[in-house]
């Protein structure tokens, strides 16, 4: 007799697949590359994980994610730890991540450097794009954890080498998941306050890991949109970060970042005692001169004989009238010549002359007959001689 195969339902078999894979696989650990990583908005990740021959779901729940201290990025190979669940209204299986780090510093060192090759070729590194870092700073902002050694040590620097700056502090976090951003916020709130002359984002140092968040692209970006100065100050010597390649100036240590900052105050009263000392000679050397040209005139010829200078001037004054009365002579020659010759004119063309000569003028109606078509045989006429007129009526 045969016996009879169970015939499964599509939900039967499906939650048997899932009983047996998730009891199987409750917490393990699974290396690969990324690849098609969405960050929804409702802050949970969503991503693939693949090798060379075959390709797993990742889901990653927010409250997980946040203890992660790197940006995922399509290409980095990680190692994620989690359990393998079955999802039934699909009939599919993912791997329900409960954390993730990268698959060695290899991994993070060529991400670091495929993102600075990203924004070398955007321009964010450009020199002519800096800006200068002021000499006289009234007001720092400073963005760093407000208790580590590298604020202690940027307080001690400030107050010894220019006391009279003001400190203005974003507490921030430095390190971890969620850094980057805490980074960008203080960046933008430290922007808004209009007195501040420079920012100084400074950590201490520590691993790659630990210096991640200063690699990240939203923190770069925000420092190359930064319209204070940015000193970066992150690290030892020889820590660089992609943020150290962004900012207007970079420091090997945040307390090397203050000292950048700040005018030392040692040296600035030095510099104002040599300057007052170069002003005090040059003072004293005018004072010399000037003494020495008011000796050489009170030597001079013109003080030892004041008045033969006077007399020279008496001279000089003399000849002066000399030449202003000869041209006043001429002036009045020349005047008396040509009122003559007004005279000569006005004399030839006299009246009384003309009469006495025996000329005579004829009037009629008193206007003077020129032409003999002017003469009215009708009318009287007064005839003046040079000595009387007459007058004849005409009946």
């Amino acid at each position: 007799m045969n016996e009879e195969k169970q015939i499964f339902t599509v939900s039967e078999l499906t939650h048997s697949i899932k009983f047996v894979l998730e009891s199987a696989f409750d917490n393990i650990s699974v290396e690969g590359e990324i690849s098609n990583f969405k960050s929804h908005v409702s802050g949970h990740w969503y991503f693939n994980l693949k090798d060379e021959n075959a390709v797993i779901n990742c889901t990653m729940w927010r409250g997980f994610n946040n203890y992660v201290f790197f940006t995922p990025q399509d290409g980095i190979k990680i190692v994620v730890t989690g359990k393998l669940t079955v999802y039934p209204p699909r009939g599919s299986y993912q791997i329900d991540v409960r954390s993730m780090k990268p698959y060695g510093e290899g991994e993070l060192q060529a991400a670091f450097e495929r993102l600075k090759q990203k924004l070398k070729s955007e321009g964010l590194f450009d020199i002519d794009r800096k800006t200068a870092i002021p000499f006289f700073p009234n007001k720092i902002g400073i963005v760093t954890a407000i208790d580590g050694a590298a604020i202690r040590d940027m307080i001690s620097v400030a107050e010894r080498r220019f006391p009279i700056v003001e400190l203005v502090i974003m507490p921030t976090k430095v390190q971890g998941s969620g850094a980057a951003e805490d980074i960008v916020d203080s960046l933008n709130k430290l922007n808004k306050i209009k007195d501040i002359d420079v920012i100084i984002i400074a950590r201490g140092g520590g691993s790659i890991e630990d210096l991640w968040a200063f690699n990240e692209e939203i923190v770069a970006r925000a420092i190359y949109k930064s319209k204070i100065p940015v000193i970066t100050g992150i690290g030892h010597e020889i820590d660089f970060t992609i943020a150290d390649f962004v900012s207007d100036l970079r420091a090997p240590t945040p307390s090397v970042a203050m000292e950048l900052a700040t005018p030392d105050s040692q040296e600035l009263k030095n510099a104002i005692n040599f300057a007052v000392e170069k002003m005090e000679e040059s003072l004293i050397e005018k004072i010399q001169e000037y003494r020495q040209r008011i000796d050489d005139v009170i030597d001079s010829y013109m003080f030892r004989y004041p008045l033969e200078k006077v007399r020279n001037f008496y001279q000089k004054i003399d000849n002066l009238f000399y030449k202003i009365s000869q041209l006043i002579d001429k002036k009045i020659l020349l005047a008396e010549k040509e009122t003559q010759k007004y005279f000569s004119i006005i004399n030839f063309y006299d009246i009384e002359k003309t009469l006495n000569k025996g000329f005579a003028l004829i009037r009629q109606d008193d206007k003077f007959v020129t032409r003999k078509q002017m003469y009215l045989s009708s009318k009287p006429v007064i005839i003046k001689f040079y000595d009387g007129e007459v007058k004849l009526d005409k009946k």
